[in-house]
């Protein structure tokens, strides 16, 4: 039951990334929304492994947090450089 709770605000929480991506006004938050969002995904892939009882779940969150950690750096490195 806690983990139906736990997904259920893992979806709000979505939700609300996605709003900052499609209404964010400046390119700064849309990546915050990007790298949120992104981090939900693995949130709710560590409560989905939880509730399956699935350990090779777990490998996966940890691929997914090097991902994210990657393109959080790349994604900054975009969302600082300046338009000519």
């Amino acid at each position: 039951m806690v983990p139906d709770i736990a997904l259920a605000g893992l979806v709000l929480a979505m939700l609300v990334a996605i709003g900052r991506v499609a209404l964010g006004p400046t390119r700064a938050d849309r990546v915050l929304g990007t790298d949120f969002g992104f981090a939900v995904f693995i949130a709710g892939l560590a409560v989905l492994a939880v509730r399956l009882d699935q350990p090779a779940l777990v490998d996966l969150v940890l691929a997914a947090t090097l991902i994210g950690f990657l393109s959080t750096v790349a994604l900054a490195a975009l969302a600082e450089r300046r338009p000519r």
